[in-house]
């Protein structure tokens, strides 16, 4: 009997041993899970402040975030410079102005009129008048270039940046706008390319 009080005995305190170590095993385990749980929900909090930090710091400054393209200044001084380009070539425009007052120069200059007179009306009207569309493409050419190397200085820091490209095309256009602007003046003055001396 005392044998088996001391097996019972024995085989009771292992079995409760037994019970604690697993008790103590199940207790690290759910420690563990709730440690990971809450430092994924502290990580899930920070990125989500950071995220509502970033959307408010894009808010306060306007243009923040955006990327830039320039395609508008661009596509501006690539106008620029085929302004300055045609104003040095000729228009269409221009072309049927001048024609246009070469007939009114015919209709208008009577029969016994002068060659001086007849010069001026049919020639140098027309002349004049190319001159002047001339002067108008520099003109604009001029103008919209000037205004695409100054856009920078007007908008907003993040747009600041402009092209290299876009500053040369725009710098082209601006060359060739002075130019035909100057060639128009000398034209419709006479001083280049004036009429004839009839007399």
């Amino acid at each position: 009997m005392g044998t088996r009080t001391e097996d019972e005995t024995g085989t009771g305190t292992g079995t409760g041993a037994e019970t604690e170590r697993d008790e103590t095993a199940v207790d690290v385990t759910e420690a563990d899970d709730v440690t990971e749980a809450e430092s994924e929900a502290k990580a899930e909090s920070e990125a989500e402040a950071e995220a509502d930090s970033e959307a408010e710091a894009g808010k306060a400054v306007p243009g923040a975030g955006e990327n830039p393209s320039g395609v508008g200044q661009g596509a501006a001084a690539v106008v620029s410079a085929a302004l300055g380009l045609v104003s040095l070539t000729g228009s269409w425009l221009g072309t049927v102005a001048a024609a246009r007052e070469t007939l009114v120069g015919q209709l208008e200059v009577a029969a016994d009129a002068g060659v001086a007179t007849q010069v001026k009306e049919m020639y140098g009207d027309a002349w004049n008048t190319s001159a002047v569309w001339s002067g108008l493409f520099a003109l604009t050419a001029l103008i919209v270039g000037a205004a695409v190397l100054a856009r920078p200085a007007f908008g907003t820091p993040a747009r600041a940046a402009q092209a290299p490209w876009i500053k040369s095309v725009a710098w082209a256009g601006v060359v060739l706008g002075v130019i035909g602007l100057l060639l128009a003046v000398l034209k419709y003055t006479g001083v280049l390319l004036g009429l004839p001396a009839t007399g």
